[in-house]
């Protein structure tokens, strides 16, 4: 009796030759998944990350990659911050830094390993996820503290939590490196206020070196002047100085001034420096008869409308509006020596109180001079010098600044970037971490929930029916 050979069935030979084909296309797919894993691991994160945040959280501005791409020396940046305490979106934002520069490097210092290292940088307490930026001999510390800022909006009582990561970066970055930083001179000598913290902060963050000057002491203006800068004086000052700050900015100098009306104090002398260039300025106070153009119920605390310049379009862009309490009220004529462009202006309702500071009512009475008014002004003059003029003297107050939702020191601070010249480590602003909400209609809303739980699941199973039944006929047909 012979043999009998039992042959698997056709339809299991058929199986066994499409699972080990299944088999390998699996193992070949894996394999590339691993190869293309280890490319993507050691490519630069800029390449790998995309930002999708509104503020661009993640992103670095053209301003830091100019700065980055024209290093000429190495900076190293550390890092402080213990182990597995790093902050997220600090350690995102620093391999911007590191991926596109031979020339900048990243160190993590864990304190609990290097307890002292921090002490040849700052005396300050230095809190987890701080920075310390480094080349050569020059050096500065940014406080975790300064990366995440908190603004206390006093007319909404509300917070606005900001990200200033890249501005503070690449600030520091540019201070190391630059030996001969912007210099702003601030006169002294009449009373002049100290600068408010906050602007002064911002001042010191663009890396503008800032030393005192009284025009009493000197001869002329030091020549390696970018600026020169009167703030909120409290008394005259001399008709040599006037003439002294009219020769300079005829002769190219710039020149910041802010000052408004002081209770027994004449300045006719500072305001002939004004009236040089053809503005005029009006005895009294202003008040608003326009409830749109004042604050807080205070016709003297003005909302002044913003007209398009370099100075003022990121404020008009944004919607921020400066508020500026007890100012003077300014004319603009027309002068040979400079072109005047008016910056912030109240309204036709507006009107000088020439009581001052003696005023016992907001109604317009015999006397008072009519507006409007410019409370702003940028001045071109024919020495291509430039003034940038302000005149209320409390309005960068901090207090003010955060009633203004910081507009008042940006405004500010685009008025200096005018004068000194912006640079690429200029003007790069903190980002909001504020929730930004996506709204959308009912309808819409319908749509989108009949097409996630109706259509979408319907059509998947229907997808699968299908290649379950095309799968089964085809296995009949082998047999």
């Amino acid at each position: 009796m012979k043999d009998m050979k039992f042959k698997k069935p056709i339809s299991s030979r058929l199986a066994m030759k499409g699972g080990s084909y299944s088999l390998a296309v699996t193992a070949i797919v894996l394999a590339i998944l691993i190869v293309v894993n280890i490319f993507v691991s050691v490519m630069p994160a800029n390449l790998t990350k995309l930002d999708i945040s509104s503020s661009k959280l993640y992103s670095i501005t053209s301003n830091t990659k100019a700065v980055v791409n024209n290093l000429q020396q190495d900076v190293t940046i550390y890092w402080v911050v213990q182990a597995d305490k790093e902050d997220s979106v600090i350690e995102n934002l620093l391999a911007k830094y590191d991926s596109p520069s031979d020339h900048i490097d990243v160190v993590k210092k864990n304190p609990d390993v290097f307890p002292t290292f921090t002490e040849q940088y700052t005396e300050e307490q230095v809190p987890n996820n701080s920075l310390i930026v480094e080349s050569g001999e020059r050096s500065r510390y940014i406080s975790y503290d300064d990366i995440y800022l908190v603004d206390t909006n006093m007319y909404s009582y509300s917070y606005n939590t900001s990200f200033d990561g890249e501005g503070a970066i690449t600030s520091a970055i540019d201070y190391v490196v630059t030996e001969d930083l912007p210099k702003m001179y601030v006169l002294e000598g009449h009373g002049e206020q100290d600068l408010p913290a906050t602007f002064a902060d911002s001042v010191e963050k663009e890396n503008i070196e800032v030393s005192s000057l009284s025009l009493l002491t000197v001869d002329e203006i030091p020549e390696d002047a970018d600026c020169i800068a009167m703030y909120a004086p409290q008394s005259v000052i001399s008709q040599e100085e006037a003439q002294m700050l009219i020769e300079y900015t005829d002769n190219g100098g710039k020149l910041l001034v802010i000052a408004g009306p002081v209770e027994g104090a004449e300045f006719d002398n500072l305001n002939s420096v004004l009236s040089h260039y053809g503005v005029e300025v009006n005895d009294g106070i202003v008040v608003e008869g326009d409830r749109n153009y004042y604050a807080f119920g205070y016709p003297y605390v003005l909302m002044p409308s913003m007209e398009n310049s370099e100075i003022t379009d990121s404020l008009i862009e944004a919607r921020y509006y400066p508020i500026f309490p007890l100012a003077y009220g300014l004319t603009v004529g027309d002068s040979s020596n400079g072109e005047v462009t008016a910056l912030l202006n109240t309204s036709d309702a507006s009107f000088s109180k020439v009581a001052g500071f003696e005023l016992d009512t907001y109604e317009k009475e015999e006397g008072d001079i009519d507006g409007p008014f410019t409370v702003g002004v940028s001045i071109a003059t024919a020495g291509d010098g430039q003034i940038v003029w302000f005149s209320a003297s409390n309005f960068l107050d901090d207090r003010y600044n955060a009633f203004s939702s910081g507009a008042n020191v940006d405004l500010t601070m685009n008025a200096l970037s005018s004068l000194i010249g912006e640079r690429e480590a200029m003007a790069i602003r903190s980002k909001s971490l504020n929730y930004n909400y996506l709204t959308i209609s009912e309808s819409t809303a319908s749509t989108l929930k009949a097409l996630m739980i109706g259509v979408f699941p319907l059509a998947y199973l229907g997808v699968g029916i299908v290649v379950i039944l095309r799968k089964r006929r085809k296995q009949n047909e082998a047999v």
